[in-house]
């Protein structure tokens, strides 16, 4: 598999993506506060961030599309605050799914995509009737921290070689 051409393809990922928004949520069950940045740490993920001293390194940081708030929007005929997402960072312009497994760079700090960012019951509240399954398929992904940096709005993000 190491040579395999489908392991080939997965690591030709040209396109570099940007950052278009940033929040961190300073408690559970709060929706987050938008950000212009953020430190992102290895030991404790995203400064202000509940996340931060509390769970698995697996989840330190949620990230979604801004093409998949697009859809989102499309399907429930409503702007979409990506507040009400309740992720930490949306990204344009690099499909996120394929990050999957993968390091990437998010401005000078590296991460680890580690899984899907499934949505939770909270979709329905905030986004209102049909907003969990209007995000099914579309939540993103959740990462932990490799190595620290500072993630800003235009940071650019781009897929690691490995």
């Amino acid at each position: 598999m190491e040579n395999s051409p489908l392991k080939k393809l997965m690591n030709v990922m040209p396109q570099v993506g940007s950052v278009t928004f940033v929040s961190v949520r300073p408690e559970k069950k709060l929706l987050p506060k938008s950000i212009d940045k953020v430190e992102a740490k290895s030991d404790s993920g995203l400064d202000g961030d509940h996340f931060s001293s509390s769970y698995s390194k697996k989840r330190q940081v949620t990230l979604i599309q801004q093409e998949h708030l697009e859809a989102i929007s499309n399907i429930l005929s409503q702007e979409i605050d990506p507040l009400l997402t309740r992720r930490n960072i949306v990204v344009s312009g690099i499909n996120l799914l394929a990050l999957k497994d993968r390091k990437f760079e998010i401005g000078t700090a590296i991460m680890k995509a580690t899984g899907y960012c499934h949505p939770c019951s909270r979709m329905e509240t905030n986004l209102g009737p049909g907003g969990y399954n209007a995000m099914r398929g579309h939540g993103g992904i959740t990462a932990e921290v490799i190595e620290d940096g500072l993630i800003q709005i235009g940071s650019e993000v781009r897929l690691l070689p490995e």
